[in-house]
């Protein structure tokens, strides 16, 4: 895939200043149809333009203006010609550099608060209410325009929470539209975009097969591909795409780590080729994964094996490949290429593309070897997964598999906190087929975003079955909802299925004595506990 500095047309270029919201932004961007990508505030200038963009927003941030080392930006930017908006402690940046005033009153908005609106005819304000409800978050104050600038917006505490210069296209808010408590939030950003921009909304999930079609047609040319199928939604949508594209010079190749759920290789091998007709070659690899496994029990070791051996079983499926075509007297071409399922979330928190910490390393991102012998394409390295799953749809993938609930590409490896045996994926496998078939059952497979079973090996508490002392394992419930998997909430599933997935557990997996849920949010927590 092309590298994503060469940004496509009519991008918005969202720079984070540390924000908890940066993704979110991105998001709200996209849902006004148009293409945005995050860039950490760290990046000058000169750089930013050079990718062209119809418009950048600023994100808000947890520093002050005038604390020493704050995040800062050069005065070309906003000299530039590109229309500029400023969230709260983009606002106030932009206000400060431009020459307003920003003062430190100690009178602080957290939360919900009323905003009024001055200029109701203003571009970013026409056509909503003149008292309305926006989230505040933020201890620093605007006490004055810079100059050339109108005030559109005020409340109680902050003479101006809002100001634009139609004339240089530079626009500000306090508060953080982006969210669902700001009322008018998405409409003041689509009134940016589309008014004080001028960008069309133009960036739908047909515009985005056609341009991946394209890109992966001038990257392949006339050689063929590998894509690791897993058979969640990920893959499935990344091969469908670049089936599209290059037709028979793609082969799917199912690797059976022996980390998967309960039946889902047989799942892959029947649902994804009947969908598709793709070619699929299924390699069983079991053995090899849990031998390189044995004795590891950190996470981002195993994450790290479980890449490096994908990549090798790869490299050897690509050589059977050859031969195979060589043996029928074809032309053999060379597989020079990977596809991999890599989403905008994988990206992020692997510590790319906005210069943050990495979380974690995702398999297909900070676990490849560097000596890996395919060249990547990465179809949907741009999307988060619920523009991924609208793509699906329009590639016409059937809902089971587009509407598949996300599944590591480590699989269980990460779901078992400690070592990875053959005894432990066994038990392991046995609660999570439970816990699934009762969500099912209640009909709220649609409602959650996922439901991991984390299975604690080397924990172990005393119980009671049978009359009898058991000493057994617990395992942990992880039921979240999310959108795209950047942020998220445990989800509150009913007691009485709650009830029945924990008595089920506990009378048919008799290495389980115990059932516990995980009610953190994401952050501080993430989704997976590994």
């Amino acid at each position: 895939m092309p590298d994503t500095a060469q940004s496509s047309p009519d991008t918005v270029l969202v720079v984070d200043f540390g924000a908890q919201y940066a993704q979110l932004i991105a998001r709200r961007v996209r849902e006004a149809r148009v293409y945005s990508e995050i860039v950490p505030s760290s990046m000058p200038v000169s750089e930013m333009l050079a990718r062209k963009p119809k418009a950048i927003i600023l994100s808000g941030g947890p520093s002050s203006v005038y604390t020493e080392g704050a995040p800062a930006l050069d005065r070309s930017l906003f000299e530039a010609g590109v229309p500029v908006l400023g969230l709260c402690y983009g606002f106030q940046l932009m206000a400060r550099t431009l020459g307003g005033t920003v003062d430190n009153t100690g009178s602080r908005e957290y939360g919900r608060t009323d905003l009024t609106v001055l200029k109701p005819s203003s571009t970013l304000f026409e056509g909503t209410p003149a008292e309305q409800q926006v989230w505040m978050s933020h201890g620093d104050a605007c006490s004055a325009a810079p100059e050339g600038f109108a005030v559109t917006a005020s409340t109680d505490t902050v003479p101006v929470a809002a100001f634009e210069d139609d004339e240089r296209k530079l626009y500000g808010v306090q508060h953080h539209p982006e969210v669902m408590h700001s009322t008018f939030g998405q409409q003041v950003l689509e009134h940016f975009l589309h008014r004080g921009a001028g960008i069309s909304p133009s960036w739908t999930t047909t515009s985005i097969v056609d341009e991946q079609v394209a890109a992966i047609r001038e990257q392949v040319g006339g050689k063929r591909a590998i894509c690791g199928l897993s058979g969640g939604v990920d893959s499935a949508v990344a091969a469908a795409l670049v089936q599209r594209a290059i037709g028979s010079q793609l082969t799917c190749v199912y690797v059976d780590h022996g980390l998967m759920r309960q039946g889902e290789t047989a799942q892959v091998e029947k649902d994804f080729v009947a969908a598709t007709g793709v070619q699929l070659k299924v390699v069983d690899a079991a053995d090899r994964f849990l031998d390189a496994l044995s004795g590891v029990s950190d996470p981002e070791e195993k994450r790290k094996i479980i890449g490096r051996e994908f990549i090798r079983v790869f490299e050897q499926a690509q050589a059977e490949l050859v031969a195979e075509t060589e043996e029928q007297g074809g032309t053999a071409h060379e597989y020079a290429f990977l596809v991999q399922g890599t989403l905008y979330p994988d990206v992020v928190e692997s510590g790319g593309g906005t210069g943050t910490a990495n979380i974690k390393s995702h398999h297909n991102v900070g676990g490849l070897p560097e000596d890996l012998e395919f060249e990547l394409v990465e179809p949907l390295r741009k999307l988060f997964k619920d523009e991924v799953r609208m793509v699906g749809q329009e590639l016409g993938l059937p809902e089971e598999i587009v509407q598949r609930q996300p599944f590591p590409g480590p699989g269980l490896g990460i779901r078992i906190v400690g070592e990875v045996t053959r005894e432990r994926l066994d038990t392991l496998r046995a609660a999570d087929a439970v816990a699934r078939e009762e969500l099912t059952a209640a009909g709220l497979d649609r409602e959650i975003w996922q439901c991991p079973v984390v299975l604690l090996a080397d924990v172990r508490s005393v119980g009671v079955q049978g009359d009898g002392r058991t000493y057994g394992h617990p395992v942990v419930l992880r039921p979240v909802s999310s959108e795209d998997a950047m942020t998220a909430d445990w989800s509150r599933l009913p007691y009485d299925v709650l009830a029945r997935i924990s008595t089920r557990i506990t009378n048919e997996v008799p290495e389980v004595n115990r059932v516990v849920l995980d009610v953190t949010s994401k952050p501080p927590g993430t989704i997976e506990w590994e």
